[in-house]
């Protein structure tokens, strides 16, 4: 069997630096660039170091995530992208498909981030959100190359009063935010070296994740991409039927008139029989005069009985009420 090495195992490399050419201009380059990787190399020889705190935090996240918890993240400036790259790889995926986990970056709220700035000031734009978002049982993860941010700092002071988890990924230790935070994540170097390994440590941090979920929580859910799945099939819609002036001049019995055997129908919903009376928006005709033809045709009496029909056009007396002439309409002999 081949033998594996194993990460701490691995010696400390630094890559060859070239023989000095003929350009002096050209040589000076290639030094700072050489120097730049040897000063990350050094730094990555620091998070090697710190593997077994982002295992156990990939454990952690993989228990509170699946039960409903949340991840907030926040940073400033070149911290805030590496923040905001956590949360998109929770709530997407970073490696293989499974089910999305709730991930917030706070400074990524920018209407709240300026009018919290504007009203209370820049040291509260981190803390007035977790007091909005964070419950207890959720992790706050703070990033800084520095470890002294004063909003940041807030931010921590304001999740460990309301029972949140605090993770600190920092420069070099000592700082005010290690201090603070219920577990820090510390990698010397440069302020550019340390932000670049922050963003490997991100991507392990996703991987010790995901190897740590449980299977019911790799796959995705079973109704994913469908808004109607989880709510319950709409009632068939109703057929109408026949109303009951239409069923009155074909002869037929009306929905709510039908006898079977001497019995009435229960399945119908059981209404007045009678004709509802006409308002005067919708008298037309000869039901707005009150003729014969209109009740017969409608197979009942469109008003109670004993009501003068002729009272609406003759006012109320039954003598008949004088025309109004018409405007541009002279006077008749």
């Amino acid at each position: 069997m081949r033998h594996r090495i194993a990460p701490h195992d691995v010696p400390e490399r630094r890559l060859p630096v070239p023989a000095p050419g003929t350009d002096p201009a050209e040589d000076a380059w290639r030094h700072t660039g050489h120097h730049h990787l040897d000063q990350l190399s050094e730094t990555l020889c620091a998070l090697r170091a710190e593997l077994p705190t982002l295992v156990r935090w990939g454990q952690r996240l993989a228990e509170l995530l699946p039960a409903g918890h949340r991840l907030l993240a926040a940073g400033n400036g070149g911290s805030a992208a590496e923040a905001q790259h956590l949360t998109a790889e929770l709530v997407g995926r970073f490696d293989g498909d499974r089910r999305a986990y709730s991930a917030l970056a706070l400074h990524a709220e920018t209407s709240s981030v300026t009018a919290i700035g504007n009203d209370y000031g820049y040291g509260d734009v981190f803390a007035r959100q977790v007091e909005a978002h964070a419950r207890r049982g959720d992790v706050l993860l703070l990033l800084s190359t520095s470890g002294r941010s004063e909003n940041l700092l807030r931010a921590t002071g304001t999740a460990r009063r309301l029972g949140v988890l605090t993770w600190a990924v920092t420069g070099a230790l000592p700082n005010p935010l290690a201090g603070l935070a219920d577990e820090t994540l510390s990698l010397p170097g440069t302020c550019s070296s340390v932000q670049e390994a922050h963003l490997v440590a991100v991507h392990l941090l996703c991987v010790m994740f995901e190897r740590a979920l449980p299977a019911t929580a790799t796959a995705p859910r079973a109704d994913a991409g469908n808004p109607r799945a989880s709510r319950p099939p709409s009632p068939p819609p109703t057929p109408a039927g026949p109303s009951q002036e239409t069923a009155s001049r074909h002869g037929s019995p009306a929905p709510d008139e039908r006898v079977h055997a001497g019995t009435a129908d229960t399945s119908a919903p059981a209404r007045d029989p009678r004709p509802r009376r006409p308002t005067d928006g919708h008298l037309t005709g000869a039901r707005r005069r009150g003729g014969a033809g209109d009740q017969a045709e409608a197979g009942a009496r469109p008003f109670p009985p004993g009501t003068d029909h002729g009272a609406r056009e003759t006012g109320g007396g039954g003598q008949p009420r004088a025309r109004r002439p018409r405007q541009g309409e002279g006077h008749r002999p």
